[in-house]
């Protein structure tokens, strides 16, 4: 069954921009050899509630949940997670679904 990951990104230092987008550079080849395939990765939002206003949203579709535990617990990736943990604060949501 597929799994699904969906993260809302807030910029909230603007200073460290370029870190964070080395992150991006960097992740998207590890997340898709674990059979990740991104369907949503934007920073075009239309915010319909004041309470929820991400800068950015990712939903990442992975084959399951194994390849999706397996790649953010990898070595690969490891290596480049704190270029987002320490430059935004993100929140993470896991569904199962077809």
């Amino acid at each position: 069954m597929s799994c699904y990951f969906m993260v809302n990104i807030y910029l909230n230092h603007p200073d460290q921009r370029a870190a964070y987008d080395q992150y991006i550079k960097e992740v998207k080849p590890i997340v898709e050899s674990y059979g990740g395939e991104y369907l949503v990765r934007t920073e075009a939002l239309t915010a319909l509630s004041e309470a929820w206003r991400p800068d950015r949203f990712i939903i990442i579709r992975f084959p399951d949940r194994t390849r999706m535990d397996a790649c953010f617990a990898s070595e690969q990736y490891g290596r480049i997670k704190a270029l987002r943990t320490e430059t935004v604060e993100s929140r993470v949501i896991i569904a199962d679904g077809i």
